[in-house]
């Protein structure tokens, strides 16, 4: 155990020397250096687990909207399941016109709905109120596999 310890060091010492010390660079030589930039991330989310000890079982959100001087509110009773999501990136490129930077956003390689969706989906007047009408309900399992970006700039 003590040689492959002491092998794992040498060789750690042997890379930090082959790759020289640290030093401040000119802004012409920064203006060359290229390397990997931006964040990648996954998630795991899990909304209302009835699972869970005290788990709530009528929940509710709740997005409101005023027209016609009236105020209506767009319910959607009991959101809940699990989303898993892989290799979500942000990143900064150059523009191929070179107009400036984009912002670059890469959609996830892997995404996993578990039992996600809701209950049931209502317009009404009161966002307490119980639920009296259903526009439908939704439940998701599945996978899917996606490629590519979204890319965000301003003129």
């Amino acid at each position: 155990m003590k040689r492959l310890w002491f092998t794992l060091l040498a060789l750690a010492g042997c890379t930090q020397a082959l790759a020289g010390g640290l030093r401040p660079l000119e802004d012409t030589e920064m203006s060359n250096v290229t390397g990997g930039d931006g964040i990648s991330f996954a998630a795991h989310i899990v909304l209302n687990d009835p699972t869970l000890v005290g788990a709530v079982a009528d929940s509710r959100l709740s997005l409101g909207f005023n027209g016609d001087g009236q105020n209506r509110y767009l319910v959607i009773k009991n959101l809940r399941g699990s989303i898993d999501m892989w290799a979500v990136s942000l990143g900064v490129q150059q523009r191929s016109d070179g107009g400036g930077d984009t912002i670059t956003i890469g959609l996830p390689g892997y995404v996993r709905y578990g039992n996600f969706g809701f209950e049931s989906l209502s317009v009404q007047t009161d966002p307490t109120a119980p639920v009296t009408g259903n526009l439908g309900s939704l439940n998701i399992n599945g996978n899917v596999s996606l490629q590519g970006q979204v890319r965000l700039w301003s003129h």
